[in-house]
């Protein structure tokens, strides 16, 4: 092979491709060499400080793919070993190497050779190290022969089963995802559930009701896998044991309930566990009993919720025939005088406002919902940002129809609900956006873009006078969110098959132009007005 001048060989700086992999592999076969060495320095250290900082030196400078080649064969426990110290330094340097290493290891290599050593991980008193432990866990078992040696390790589990009552919030989250991750095989359900670990799982539940709470939440992670996950789950009690702390005398564990019951109904057999024990009416009930309840402002937002995700979950429609309760009461709270009251209605009306059902049976209240979108607008207008916020996106929320939604019915209705918001709710909704607040800016686009691509909304548009050169112009709305925005917007107008008809094909054009162009561009004539600035 004849090199050029300037091509280079490995020994003078020279390269050509196969060169330079040789290079490359010469250069990490050289790297294991002093990574083994600094292994050697390091067992035979008193004080290995500065061992330790140049191992980790050695291996941030070998890439993870590489690592695996580089270290995989080599013994780790003289790294473990030093973990065992009241230095934090030196215990933080030995994570920091293993956490390295061992991503580059497989699962199967790291349940085969570092089980014994991961295992103490979970019962160090550092928080660090039981990350660490919990994060290689983590990966096992989320391997399908991994796992399988787990399951075979009950102590193991036993360990994390009681990280769950530490007090650092991350340990017992990754615990949780660990279990819940296990108890995806009858295997793991019947590790979990038919053994002497179910006994531990209510010795850890007693810890606390922090500690309750977490288990409940690992329940119904397991629960809402399967309807056989959630047999197991029920036959154990802690499900039943779940649903009882609803109407229990404490409000604040009460409102926590709430949630969990909740996350339950998410599933379709989730819902029809909770329905066979009642628990709607239940929490039908006690909306109904709220308002002679002083505390009732702590739960009763949760008890809106979980109605609110039910009826998009089964049918609007239902949900609010069987418990008109529910529907009354999202009337009265988007009244209430109370922001949280408040917030909680909105964010229901705009999620049952997502669906065509939902928009029908809100129509079909008539002067209510008229009254309580007029109060929408009221909010969106003027009051705290987080509110105008909240309000803007249950409005765009509750006018936004898909093409294939578009009958004349639902077009009429949408656009009725418009013409409420304001005498002219076309100036109403671009004042706000004009207003030095990006999030409002954002949320008045939201509503443009809801009906962008309807046509009433179309002749609206182009019925007002220097609106389409608002839609074009680059200059309004400077961060990245106000950008996708726009960019969302024009590509609505864009989408709709009778914009070039309404619009005209001068701003067709245009509107194309500026979506062929993208959301971030900017004109040369721009470019050279801001250097010249410069």
């Amino acid at each position: 092979m004849v090199l050029d001048a300037d091509s280079v060989n490995c020994e003078a700086e020279e390269a050509v491709e196969p060169d330079t992999q040789a290079c490359s592999r010469g250069s990490f076969t050289v790297m294991a060499a002093s990574i083994d060495s600094l292994l050697e320095e390091i067992s035979g250290v008193e004080d290995p400080i500065e061992e330790l900082q140049g191992l980790k030196t050695a291996l941030l400078s070998i890439p993870v793919s590489a690592l695996r080649d580089s270290v995989g064969g080599r013994r780790l426990g003289v790294i473990f070993s030093l973990l065992n110290s009241d230095h934090r330094e030196q215990v933080q340097l030995c994570v920091d190497i293993l956490e390295r290493i061992l991503m580059a290891l497989s699962p199967e290599h790291l349940v085969q050779n570092y089980r014994v050593e991961l295992q103490a991980g979970l019962n160090h008193p550092n928080e660090n190290v039981k990350i660490l432990a919990l994060t290689q866990i983590g990966r096992m078992v989320e391997h399908p022969d991994a796992v399988t040696e787990i399951l075979h390790n009950p102590d193991i589990v036993r360990s994390l089963i009681h990280c769950i009552e530490e007090e650092n919030i991350a340990v017992a989250k990754q615990a949780i995802h660990s279990l819940s991750k296990l108890s995806h095989s009858k295997t793991g359900l019947d590790k979990l559930f038919h053994s002497d670990l179910l006994r531990v799982v209510k010795e850890v539940m007693a810890t606390s009701d922090v500690v309750r709470y977490r288990i409940y939440e690992l329940v119904v992670e397991i629960s809402s896998v399967s309807p056989i996950s959630l047999g197991y789950c029920a036959n154990s009690s802690l499900i039943s044991q779940l649903l009882c702390e609803l109407t229990g005398d404490d409000v604040l564990i009460r409102a926590t309930a709430i949630e969990m019951v909740t996350s339950l109904a998410h599933s379709q057999h989730g819902r029809q566990y909770l329905a066979k024990q009642g628990i709607m009416d239940k929490i039908s009930n006690m909306i109904r009993g709220a308002d002679t309840d002083p505390l009732s402002s702590l739960y009763l937002p949760g008890l809106v919720k979980f109605f609110g995700n039910l009826a998009i979950a089964d049918s609007p429609q239902q949900v609010c025939e069987t418990y008109p309760v529910f529907q009354n009461k999202v009337f009265e709270m988007a009244l209430d005088p109370d922001p949280a009251m408040i917030g909680v209605a909105l964010d229901t009306l705009g999620l049952l406002g997502t669906t065509v059902e939902g928009k029908q049976v809100l129509q079909k209240t008539g002067e209510k919902f008229k009254a309580v979108l007029l109060r929408m607008s009221q909010l969106a207008g003027s009051g705290a940002t987080e509110l105008r916020v909240r309000s803007l996106d249950a409005i765009s929320q509750l006018l936004t129809l898909e093409p294939e939604q578009q009958t004349e019915d639902l077009l009429a209705l949408t656009e009725s609900w418009f013409r409420l918001l304001s005498n002219q709710p076309i100036d109403m909704v671009r004042n706000i956006s004009t207003q030095p607040f990006p999030e409002l800016h954002c949320g008045a686009l939201g509503i443009f873009t809801a009906i962008a691509c309807q046509p009433w909304g179309q002749k609206l548009m182009i019925s007002n006078p220097g609106f389409m050169e608002f839609i074009l112009d680059r200059t309004m709305g400077q961060t990245k969110e106000a950008k996708d925005a726009k960019f969302e917007l024009v590509g609505s107008l864009v989408s709709s098959s009778t914009a070039a008809a309404i619009l005209g094909s001068q701003y067709y054009l245009r509107l194309k132009t500026y979506l062929r162009e993208g959301p971030y561009y900017v004109s040369a004539v721009a470019l050279v007005s801001t250097e010249g600035a410069d």
